[in-house]
């Protein structure tokens, strides 16, 4: 099992886990946690975004619908981990108590069973809510009632399932707004997992250039923080046909030296802001568009996820089908140079 691989990651003087809760008051932090939280981070390891389903409109709206192939295929291949972008937004009431679906919540369970089965770590998030991203104030409470949901249903799930707050606050969720709503969430997440791991990244997109705006609680070190990484995007995001601008980007390519000290400049950036602060670091999307020339999104996905592991960041790949896709699940067989570029010695050989 994952938590016993976690044990061996922490020290002696840690606090018994069974099944993700810890017996401590809610407030009580062991000062052990930093440990915690580097020693889950690296479980996250290499992951993979299963995105474009639970985080569309409705599961198979943008052509995706899990299956238990995907997690197989993820784990034979030699990832970590998984991030399952979820819209709870559209599965929930809009008046209070904002109850969500049972039978989405009964397809939630199925996902994260299906990759804590299989020993990936697993995150959850909060995906394209987008009435949070537009007022903020108004649509707080129910956002924070979502998570006093999911929190109480997962309490009882192994510390191989993250939850992460919120993905990509933008728009009038500003850097000044996210931080007033994140101490909200993080206690309605600790009245049921006191010793859960939360991830939670900056605003504008998760920019790794707004982390310094980022305000945590320093006495909760059970924290991972996130941020994402697109750079240059008329090269990850070139010729998009949800994004009709980005046909003029078509043949952008990427790995000149000037490019490589970009993305070296910015990913020290983000490690010296993780090393004042005593935060780990999970980039939880990276990826470039499979309309861009092979050779050049070979390199610029090598590139981002050597740096990554270079200074001890977790990441996943954005995402598995679909756009960005490195997997085809008609043929089901990887793409292999690109698989290549993430693992470095991919042990998957379909």
């Amino acid at each position: 099992m994952r938590d016993k691989q976690l044990m061996r990651l922490l020290t002696a003087a840690r606090a018994a886990w069974l099944f993700g809760a810890l017996f401590i008051t809610v407030g009580s932090i062991p000062a052990h946690a930093d440990s915690d939280a580097d020693a889950l981070n690296r479980l996250l390891g290499r992951g993979m975004n299963l995105g474009n389903a639970l985080d569309a409109p409705r599961e198979g709206a943008w052509g995706v619908v899990l299956k238990e192939e995907f997690f197989r295929a993820i784990k034979d291949a030699g990832f970590n981990s998984v991030r399952i972008p979820i819209r709870w937004s559209a599965h929930a009431r809009a008046d209070p108590p904002f109850t969500i679906d049972p039978n989405f919540f009964a397809r939630v369970d199925w996902a994260i069973d299906q990759a804590l089965a299989r020993g990936l770590t697993a995150v959850i998030d909060v995906h394209h809510y987008d009435g949070m991203d537009q007022d903020p104030v108004s649509n707080a409470p129910r956002l924070v009632s979502l998570w006093k949901q999911i929190a109480a249903r997962y309490q009882n799930r192994p510390s191989g399932l993250l939850f992460e707050l919120f993905n990509e606050p933008h728009d009038a969720l500003s850097d000044q707004q996210w931080n007033l709503v994140i101490p909200d969430l993080l206690q309605a997440i600790r009245e049921t997992n006191p010793a859960r791991m939360v991830i939670i990244g900056p605003g504008s997109w998760n920019g790794f250039d707004h982390l310094p705006s980022l305000q945590l609680p320093e006495a909760d070190r059970r924290i991972i923080v996130t941020f994402h990484y697109y750079k240059p995007p008329q090269f990850t995001h070139q010729a998009q046909a949800w994004m009709p601008s980005s046909a003029a980007w078509r043949g952008t390519k990427w790995g000149s030296a000037e490019d490589r000290d970009v993305l070296r400049h910015d990913f020290d950036f983000a490690a010296s802001w993780a090393r004042e602060h005593r935060r780990p670091l999970y980039l939880g999307e990276f990826g470039a568009s499979e309309n861009a020339d092979l050779e050049s999104r070979v390199a610029w996905t090598s590139a981002v996820a050597r740096e990554a592991e270079r200074l001890g960041f977790s990441w996943s790949y954005w995402q598995l089908c679909t756009s960005f896709a490195v997997y085809n699940p008609a043929t089901h067989k990887w793409n292999q140079p690109m698989l290549q570029a993430l693992l470095g010695n991919p042990t998957g050989q379909q």
